[in-house]
């Protein structure tokens, strides 16, 4: 098997996408990258990453790749977690206070910034819609978060997702009430539960 073939056979079985951090095990050199775009079998999405022609742009996993130190929230998280069907055009990401990263120059995101101890309270994997993994935060974490910052959300946006949570069968009211501690927040997160509930 070529160089070549171990990349392309990489995307296929990573649903199109490669970066060259996820093949540093294959020990390829990035001029195979750079050969495979100039031949159109890789497209070039980002620093490092690659796509496959055929397979569809997933901005969510492209924008995820510019930062470890990433994770989305807000509206964003709510349409990850299919609470919302409007589609993000303007990204809600959160990072820790002390991010210096490329999405700071990005002016398709809005960045939330938090300190580091709960930067990591109910972060998840969660696949996008191309069956693609990111950072995301769980339902009850996203729910504090649209709370707390509920005069920056769009009305709409906020209230639906109050009311879909609340007829969620898999709601954790107990984790909900858990991180809302944790966040400044429990007298309110309590008060809106026994209303919606």
């Amino acid at each position: 098997m070529t160089n070549y073939d171990k990349i392309l056979n990489y995307a296929k079985a990573n649903n199109g996408y490669v970066t060259t951090e996820s093949i540093k095990e294959l020990n390829v050199n990035s001029t195979f990258f750079s050969n495979l775009v100039k031949n159109k079998k890789l497209e070039k999405m980002g620093v490092g990453i690659y796509k496959l022609p055929e397979y569809p742009i997933d901005n969510f996993f492209i924008l995820s790749k510019s930062s470890k130190n990433m994770c989305y929230s807000h509206a964003t998280s709510l349409y990850l977690h299919n609470m919302t069907d409007r589609i993000p055009l303007i990204y809600d990401i959160t990072v820790p206070y002390n991010y210096s990263g490329k999405l700071l120059k990005n002016k398709n995101v809005v960045l939330r910034y938090v300190k580091n101890d709960i930067f990591e309270l109910g972060m998840i994997d969660i696949k996008t819609i191309n069956d693609l993994t990111v950072k995301c935060y769980d339902l009850e974490r996203t729910l504090c978060d649209i709370i707390k910052d509920k005069d920056r959300m769009d009305k709409e946006i906020y209230s639906k997702a109050l009311k879909e949570y609340a007829r969620n069968k898999d709601k954790k009211i107990l984790k909900l009430i858990e991180y809302a501690k944790k966040l400044g927040i429990e007298n309110e997160v309590i008060e809106l539960m026994e209303v919606l509930i």
